[in-house]
């Protein structure tokens, strides 16, 4: 993996591989981009198809740095990482996010950074209202000493994802802390839009409800639930395809 300094000083690691235009895959909460994107088929395929595509570990993520202090992860910072590094990799990119790796795409998108188009897997129109709500409680079970105490079923499934990912909790904590979602204007995301959700995605809601909010957005639904829907391969399908027509 290499690795950049980004904004603040936070070393950022990350993946590159494949030649022609960049595509940037982001990876959801607690996972990272080995977890999300390993098994998936969505990097091969888009290499396959001609492309370059560069996988980042977010910071609290994977292997990039984890800092604890919420003051890392305020003011969305992760869309600013990830503006940092499509200027890093000196081209403009599509994105390829999955649930909190959507969102980071959508709220760097409405910030005008160097994005083409954007692919949003795994959230939809519940996506947003459930964050709002259920931020604190994600928080405080990724914190909390015995999980049997976790009564929000959510946040415990969320703790135990973090369990099994191996993943540091009280970055993950921080990053729950520091309100992500609350930076995002859809009605300021400009660019063309893919939003993909699992049938059986409880979580994300109605991916046609999440497009129809964008000003260039369209819906496509695949096989699975919130974790295992990248594993259909009509979601690289549906990938690579929208991405195609940006050429």
């Amino acid at each position: 993996m290499s690795r950049f300094a980004s904004f603040d000083g936070v070393e950022l690691s990350y993946t590159d591989e494949g030649e022609g235009a960049p595509v940037v895959l982001l990876h959801g909460f607690g996972a990272d981009s080995k977890t999300n994107w390993g098994r998936s088929g969505v990097a091969e395929a888009l290499v396959a198809a001609g492309r370059r595509v560069v996988l980042l570990d977010a910071r609290g993520h994977g292997q990039s740095d984890k800092p604890h202090d919420v003051a890392a992860y305020a003011d969305a910072a992760m869309a600013t990482d990830l503006d940092r590094l499509i200027e890093h990799l000196g081209a403009e990119a599509e994105v390829v996010g999955y649930s909190m790796g959507a969102i980071v795409a959508l709220v760097a998108s409405g910030r005008d950074a160097p994005i083409r188009s954007v692919v949003a897997g795994g959230i939809g129109d519940a996506t947003l209202r459930r964050l709002t709500t259920n931020a604190v409680a994600i928080a405080a079970a990724m914190e909390a000493d015995d999980p049997d105490s976790i009564t929000d079923a959510s946040a415990r499934a969320f703790r135990t994802f973090a369990e099994a990912t191996k993943a540091d909790r009280r970055a993950l904590a921080a990053v729950q802390r520091a309100g992500l979602v609350d930076h995002l204007d859809l009605a300021a995301v400009q660019v063309p839009v893919l939003v993909i959700v699992g049938d059986r995605d409880t979580l994300a809601g109605s991916a046609q409800g999440l497009a129809s909010q964008l000003s260039d957005g369209r819906a496509a639904t695949v096989s699975g639930d919130h974790i295992n829907a990248p594993l259909d391969p009509a979601f690289a399908r549906e990938t690579v395809a929208v991405l195609a027509e940006q050429r």
